[in-house]
């Protein structure tokens, strides 16, 4: 493969124009050998008359300002009358810089939808700093968004090989270390309004209502000097890394995904504690309203549900109960008949004390439990055997029927275990196991079945049933956040920073979440993070030129794009923006890396 710098001839009004772009060959297997337009370029004038003749706006680096100029080539006279002038070399031309652009540029095109740019630069004013703080934030959770890793790599790596420089109309100054840093001090007093704004932003470009919210909780691990964070505590932990200090993460969402509030929590809260706390705090910042609240068992505390059914009909909700109490109200449903709801769902329905209890039944659930159990129950059955027949020393079974147990989780529960005393040799008449069948048969009895309560007494089953299915979608956010955000492990030490740093991933995910529902729209099968991906594929280079002055003329330009994204942007209803003005400045003594022509 490679690069070189094409004319092109066109008469037009009686006058011949040369416009360049530059061509890429590939050589098939074939033996064929194809071009295809990477670059256009535009227009570099002949000696024409300068009623019509071709002019670009320059930045001069030197004086610091944008000027008009008329580009010439070096092999064609420039004419007396233009002064505004300048030619170019074009035998010289060099390629440096490629970079991603697409996923650069879609995302900050996604920052500027939600207008965050606007609420940020009149929260984050400017005084005498060279770089806005609201650009410095925007640098952050886009690169978040694309390529999340620390404030560090960021300053170090990321920002020269993206895009950014030009999007945001800026220079390095803008990845400085200690400016990011300093910017991760400013914004988290402004998180309140954000949560108004989001919720704003939310209703005017997707019509979402606000009358069901999802609630849950997560954890996030800490490492290295994070862990002197006053926050950061070992407790229950949803990562399986109950060997490091956390934080908690608790979240609201609607059901499409759309974030409205989370906070960040002691690393040791328990679940039952926080639920209270955020009923007042939406309150607080939408007031009041009738609103359902979805959340998993575990969540609610009993009192907490009184207070919300005496809550002058104002707060409903619909909640998980633990399947234990499917046992205990086993009077009450045994007799019911099923409804069928769903093709694959049956409940039944009794109420009690005020609320309303659903026993759903479903038979994808419940197939997918028993084969999970199965897996695992096979899994710690060949464990078992193979020590069986190996019979190692009694220490070293015990550790690793120990191993065995975590790896097998509840399904070691239906496995019967006898292993040697203290004084006895592990023998295969002292080290025994069977399956405790009909333990295993009463499970697979009670998979797929969900007990369900609420006090919306005169609601539909059916709907009921698919609300609390939507559960899945807060267990979404929770992993786009973890896995393609990368929001942990955290590594700051002050507390506020380990703050700023969520709330950065929380802007990333509100830019993941719009373009989410974007595709949707219009190209639904496609994920945010495939679309990221193919739009990395429209590159940036920068096409420089020296002069005959003794100055370099730097043109950036972004690739055109394939048929495929393309298409891609046209079904978003996006357009990429006009290419950046170029730049002139001195020529550098220090080379530059430039791509091979």
């Amino acid at each position: 493969m490679s690069m070189f710098l094409r004319s092109h001839r066109r008469m037009k009004d009686g006058k011949e124009h040369r416009y360049y772009s530059i061509e890429e060959s590939r050589r098939l297997h074939s033996g064929r050998v194809v071009q295809r337009r990477v670059l256009y370029l535009g227009e570099i004038n002949d000696s024409q008359q300068a009623s019509w003749r071709k002019t670009l706006e320059v930045f001069d680096e030197q004086q610091q300002n944008y000027t008009t100029l008329s580009l010439f080539p070096e092999d064609r006279p420039v004419p007396a009358e233009a002064v505004d002038s300048v030619q170019v070399k074009l035998s010289e031309m060099k390629l440096r810089r490629a970079r991603p652009y697409g996923n650069c540029w879609l995302g900050c095109e996604l920052w500027r939808q939600l207008e965050l740019d606007r609420f940020w630069e009149q929260k984050l004013e400017r005084g005498r700093e060279e770089v806005s703080w609201a650009q410095v934030l925007e640098l952050l959770v886009v690169n978040r968004l694309i390529d999340p890793g620390s404030e560090f790599r960021l300053h170090r790596q990321w920002f020269d090989q993206s895009a950014m420089d030009v999007l945001l109309g800026v220079d390095f100054a803008a990845a400085e270390k200690d400016r990011l840093y300093r910017c991760l001090d400013r914004i988290l007093k402004h998180k309140q309004d954000l949560f108004v704004h989001l919720q704003q932003r939310w209703k005017t470009l997707f019509d979402v209502p606000f009358d069901v919210l999802l609630y849950d909780l997560t954890s996030t691990y800490v490492e290295g000097e994070a862990e002197q964070n006053p926050k950061a505590k070992r407790g229950y932990s949803r990562d399986g890394r109950p060997d490091c200090k956390q934080v908690v993460v608790a979240l609201v969402i609607t059901p499409e995904g759309f974030p409205l509030a989370y906070e960040v929590m002691d690393g040791n809260t328990s679940d039952k504690t926080t639920l209270r706390g955020f009923l007042t705090k939406i309150e607080n910042l939408y007031g009041k309203a009738r609103r359902v609240w979805l959340m998993d068992r575990g969540i609610p505390t009993e009192a907490v549900l009184q207070e919300m059914r005496a809550a002058e009909g104002q707060m409903f909700y619909l909640v998980g109960t633990p399947k234990g109490r499917v046992t205990k109200y086993e009077k009450q449903w045994l007799d019911l008949p099923w409804q069928k709801v769903r093709d694959s769902v049956e409940v039944k329905l009794f109420s009690q004390d005020g609320e309303m209890y659903v026993l759903a039944k479903s038979e994808g659930r419940q197939q997918k439990e028993i084969a999970i159990r199965r897996k695992k129950l096979a899994r710690l059955l060949r464990k078992l055997r193979r020590m069986r027949k190996s019979l190692p020393k009694r220490d070293q079974l015990l550790l690793r029927i120990g191993a065995a147990k975590t790896e097998a989780g509840r399904a070691f529960g239906f496995v019967k275990i006898r292993v040697p005393g203290k004084d006895e040799e592990v023998t295969r008449s002292t080290f025994t196991f069977h399956t405790d069948r009909a333990k295993l048969q009463e499970a697979q009895r009670r998979d797929g079945h969900y007990l369900l309560r609420t006090n919306m007494v005169a609601e539909d089953p059916a709907v009921l049933w698919d609300r609390y299915m939507q559960l899945t979608q807060i267990e979404a956010a929770f992993k786009c956040l973890k896995s393609e955000l990368g929001i942990r492990p955290i590594y700051h030490q002050l507390e506020h920073r380990v703050e700023a740093h969520i709330l950065v991933a929380f802007l990333a995910y509100c830019l993941s979440v719009t373009l989410k529902h974007r595709l949707q729209a219009h190209a639904p099968g496609l994920t945010p993070r495939a679309v990221l991906e193919k739009l990395a594929a429209i590159q940036m280079l920068d096409v420089s030129f020296p002069t005959t002055d003794g100055r370099c003329l730097t043109m950036p330009r972004y690739t055109e794009p394939d048929a495929d994204v393309a298409l891609l942007l046209h079904q978003l209803k996006l357009a990429l923006p006009n290419q950046p003005p170029p730049r002139i400045a001195p020529l550098s003594d220090e080379p530059l890396p430039q791509l091979k022509m």
